[in-house]
């Protein structure tokens, strides 16, 4: 335990213990790790490991000797090192069960002491030059002991004079110009790791201005704290090498682009310099096209070097998915600055096939995909892609309470992408846009889906540019999204949707022969979302138009196709953040919104466009989209007991959705992590004039929240995550009145009277 004074930062602290607390799944004092290492050390013999050890080198020995081709003696010594670095890792490390588990940690005063100094070591680096650390333990029962250590910071030193030395004038110039941008400013407390930063920024500025030879080694900072009692006095210094005696700015005199390294040519033919844009070309034949590569290289001849542009060029080029390596290199010899590209194409043709299995609203099912890609198809860096999918699932039946059943979709999509937009632009700005990674992509698709109730096919053509922003941004445009959509549908099904229309569930016009064309909007804002270790946050909003061209033009084969037009408006937001605690721990929460609104003559939205809550990437304690609308009640089910059991057979579409996600993320063992979630959120209609329970009211959303809770369990398979969470109803809308806290009659045995069923949920990677 750390005890500091109120206000102050510990972040970081904590890591910095020799010894921790065994982990343990909390509030209780059950350790898993602790189990699985004894149990593993009952039946761990190192020798055992020593004699395997010997018998596998002596055996290896043995073949290596014996061999006389050396590829084979080569493969050999790899294969017996592979096996020895593992036996290695045994007896050192102990079995599979030891070295996932961890052993109990026994008190040492010795490592106490070492805390202590560590964290000195810690708060002297954050200013506080005078702090103590003291330990304290307390007796606890059953031979444990509380330790506790308590952190006495004393004052702060701050910055209270700044002064630099820099001989080199235009490097005095430089720094100068950017010391608004200095993470060191007079008043701060002193942090080495803001003097880390800043030696850092210096580095990266002069290097980004020409000094390409410029090492941090020329950086220096003088400290004098005698002057004033908590007052810093601090020199920044930039010394000059010792032989030249000032800072050499280096200016591009050439830039030569190699883009086909490693390509094999007859022997008679030699690579042909070709010149544009200042960039001398050295290749064997005109594979690719000059003006794109150009547009990518932002390193210019008669400039200064820039290890900024350096690192932007290489990461646009690897970024047009054209090129196995991008290599730059600058030659400084006899005086000249000659930056060298180096590319070496990828394969033209390639075929990846894929097999997994996946799961979206039911019990996972197997699939199978497989994708062509052919690279520069048309000489201009351009990409085809033809993909197909097969995959099966288990999923709820929609004309019955119970049992699974198996759907099978089959997508098929062929598509081109271009690395530039296909606008007429000025060439100056088609150059200037390059730098975003500018993308346009025309699509064609087909999906079927085929389910005991219906059958539906999807036709998809679509046009959509994509470009990006300082690595973080990512922006999506879709001009034009046609899709023609049609299903066939069972009797007993078809008498359902008659019914739940009556009702004001309007799930029937889904399965209309339909037309949805659409004009759609995506920003996306992703600051390290996906690396568990790291503070991070992501956030996308969508803005869609539905039949916007419908307004002024309606294309005659929808009459005559018989189709159903639609005309709506829909926006979304999602928001996510992950919060690590430790370095097994995190807290994660996510907050999902959307809203659709159409205005055709069916007052309706098209059925992907519309909203559903429930299920395991949503609210888990309700089963996938059968959560809402609002407080209206589903039916209830036909059993002639009539024991209170909702029926939720039947999705609920909506046109506004609010939920919101909180959960705590820790490592149980080796691969295993437990999570512990609270989720709320419903669903609403908007346009459903004959149920005011299931339509969107400002004055009465708020007491419509569903809330459910549960913990659950993910395999952390480095390349997968399987996810099997435990979800239960704790706060359900639906229910009158006084008894809508049904925490209580939660049911693991499955419903009974009056009773709530626990939900189990199975995904492939984290609910958000």
């Amino acid at each position: 335990m750390l005890r500091h004074p109120k206000g102050f930062n510990n972040e970081g602290l904590s890591d910095l213990f020799v010894q921790k607390v065994n982990t343990r799944i909390k509030p209780t004092a059950i350790s898993i790790p602790v189990t699985m290492y004894y149990i593993g050390k009952q039946h761990f013999s190192q020798e055992k490991f020593f004699r395997k050890r010997t018998r596998i080198e002596k055996k290896f020995d043995a073949r290596i000797a014996a061999a006389k081709n050396q590829k084979k003696i080569i493969n050999l010594q790899y294969r017996k090192q592979n096996k020895v670095d593992a036996l290695n890792k045994k007896i050192d490390n102990g079995n599979l069960f030891m070295q996932w588990g961890e052993p109990i940690t026994v008190f040492d005063s010795a490592a106490v002491h070492q805390t202590q100094e560590k964290l000195k070591s810690a708060l002297f680096n954050r200013g506080y030059f005078h702090a103590s650390v003291q330990a304290h333990t307390r007796p606890l029962t059953n031979r444990r002991v509380a330790l506790e250590y308590t952190i006495i910071p004393g004052k702060a030193y701050i910055y209270d004079t700044l002064f630099y030395n820099i001989p080199d004038g235009k490097v005095e110039k430089i720094i100068s110009q950017h010391k608004l941008l200095s993470f060191i400013k007079k008043g701060d407390v002193y942090s080495q790791d803001k003097l880390t930063q800043e030696r850092d920024r210096i580095d990266q500025l002069l290097k980004d201005n020409g000094f390409y030879d410029f090492s941090k080694q020329f950086i220096d900072f003088a400290l004098d704290t005698n002057s004033l009692k908590g007052k810093i006095k601090l020199k920044l210094e930039i010394l000059n090498p010792s032989r030249r005696g000032y800072h050499k700015q280096f200016r591009l005199d050439s830039i030569i682009f190699t883009p086909d390294v490693g390509v094999k040519s007859k022997e008679s033919l030699r690579r042909q310099p070709s010149f544009y844009h200042n960039i001398t070309f050295n290749r064997y034949d005109v594979e690719f096209n000059q003006r794109l590569l150009a547009q990518r290289v932002f390193i210019t001849k008669d400039s200064l070097y820039s290890r900024t542009q350096t690192i932007n060029t290489q990461r646009q080029l690897a970024n047009l998915d054209n090129f196995k390596f991008v290599n730059i290199n600058y030659d400084t010899t006899g005086g000249r600055v000659v930056a060298n590209l180096f590319t070496s194409p990828s394969d033209r043709y390639t075929w990846s096939n894929e097999a997994g299995m996946t799961v979206t609203q039911g019990f996972p099912g197997p699939y199978v995909s497989s994708n062509f890609k052919r690279r520069n198809l048309f000489g201009g860096l351009e990409i085809l892609e033809v993909n197909g999918r097969i995959g099966f699932e288990g999923v709820a039946a929609v004309t019955s309470t119970g049992g699974f059943y198996r759907s099978v979709e089959t997508t098929g999509n062929a598509s081109i992408t271009f690395p530039q937009f296909l606008f007429p632009f000025h060439t100056a700005a088609q150059f200037r846009y390059a730098r975003n990674n500018p993308r346009t992509k025309l699509l064609a698709g087909y999906t079927f889906t085929d389910r005991p109730e219906y059958q539906r096919s999807i036709t998809t053509l679509s046009a959509t540019y994509t470009w990006d922003l300082k690595r973080k941004w990512m922006f999506s445009f879709s001009p034009a999204t046609l899709n023609v959509i049609n299903s066939t549908i069972s009797d007993a099904f078809r008498s359902t949707l008659v019914h739940l229309d009556s009702l004001g569930n309007k799930l029937i016009n889904a399965f209309k022969p339909s037309y949805v064309s659409s004009i759609i909007f995506t920003l996306t804002w992703n600051n390290n979302y996906g690396l568990a270790q790291k503070n991070s946050t992501f956030i996308r909003t969508m803005v869609e138009s539905g039949g916007t061209l419908l307004n002024v033009y309606s294309p005659k084969f929808i009459q005559d196709q018989g189709l159903e037009p639609y005309k709506y408006f829909r926006v979304s937001f999602d928001f996510r953040k992950n919060i690590p605690i430790t370095k097994t721990t995190a807290l994660a929460y996510r907050f999902n919104s959307g809203f659709g609104f159409a205005y055709s003559e069916n007052k309706v939205l098209p059925y992907e466009k519309n909203f559903f809550a429930g299920g395991s990437n949503s609210v888990r304690a309700w089963r996938p989209r059968r959560l809402g609308l609002g407080s209206d009640p589903p039916m209830l089910n036909s059993n002639p007991s009539g024991n209170g059991y909702f029926d939720y057979s039947f999705e609920k579409p909506g046109q506004v959705l609010l939920e919101g996600s909180v959960e705590w993320r820790q490592k149980l063992v080796g691969f295993l992590n437990y999570a512990l979630f609270i989720d709320a959120g419903n669903a609403w209609g908007l346009q459903m004039s004959n149920n005011n329970r299931a339509n969107f009211s400002w004055n009465k959303f708020y007491q419509q929240f569903a809330v459910g809770t549960g913990f659950g369990l993910r395999f952390d398979f480095t390349f997968l995550i399987m996810r099997l969470d435990v979800g239960i109803k704790a706060w359900d809308p639906a229910r009158e009145p006084g008894s809508r806290f049904v925490l209580p009659k939660v049911s693991f045995a499955g419903p009974y009277a009056f009773h709530e069923p626990v939900i189990y949920n199975i995904g492939i990677g984290y609910p958000f």
